[in-house]
């Protein structure tokens, strides 16, 4: 095995802390709109399917 086996989870760490910290000026969206997006566009996508 390697010398640096432990090296994983401390090089990780600046990651976590980076996606952990919150930006004020960032856009905010609801998952639950995420969802909702995605499903009505499945559906206008198969609606054109069935048109053309």
């Amino acid at each position: 095995m390697s010398s640096n086996d432990g090296g994983g989870l401390m090089s990780s760490a600046g990651l976590v802390r980076y996606f952990d910290a919150e930006d004020n000026n960032a856009i905010r969206i609801d998952p639950k709109t995420v969802v909702a997006f995605g499903a009505f566009f499945g559906i206008f996508v198969q609606i054109l399917n069935l048109i053309l």
